[in-house]
This record gives structure tokens, C-alpha cells and sequence, in this order.
């Protein structure tokens, strides 16, 4: 009867370990876990997956008062060279 009652009790502990780390939303909410410096991070898609949001602004178009988007900032002019797009 003890040996039952102390693998109940260990069972017990361990769910409940495993439980109370599930909760890894803390504060960030649906899909988002905090990162090492404590900042909201979204949660990577099973199997590596990129999650593509519509939308956003789509690189290589022109946006009147900002310029043309490359991903990562807007450039006022671009021209065709070696085979792509550069920006200046």
C-alpha cells in the first residue's frame, strides 16, 4: 500500500510540474511566449513553417509619400541592375 501510495503521490507531482509550466503565455497572450529579455515573441509554427500575415506592405511597390519598400525600409528611387532590384 505505501509503494502504491508513493507512485500516486509522484504522479501527482510530476502533472503538476508539467502543468504549471504550460502556462507559457504569461502576460503575452494567444501564441506569443516571452524571450530571454523578457519581450513578447510569437511562438515558432510546427515544423518551421513561416507564417505569412496579408497586408503588410509588399516589397518592391512604390508607396506614395514613402518610396519603395525592400523589407526592411522604404527608398526613394530604384533601378534594374545585374539581374534584381537596387535601392538608393
Amino acid at each position: 500500500m505505501k509503494k502504491l501510495l508513493i507512485v500516486a503521490f509522484t504522479s501527482v507531482a510530476a502533472l503538476t510540474a508539467i502543468v504549471s509550466t504550460a502556462d507559457a503565455a504569461q502576460g503575452c497572450g494567444a501564441g506569443f511566449h516571452r524571450g530571454p529579455y523578457g519581450y513578447c515573441r510569437p511562438n515558432p509554427a510546427p515544423g518551421g513553417a513561416v507564417v505569412v500575415v496579408p497586408g503588410g506592405p509588399r516589397v518592391g511597390v512604390y508607396y506614395h509619400g514613402h518610396g519603395y519598400w525592400d523589407g526592411h525600409r522604404y527608398w526613394v528611387h530604384r533601378e534594374y541592375h545585374r539581374g534584381g532590384w537596387r535601392y538608393y
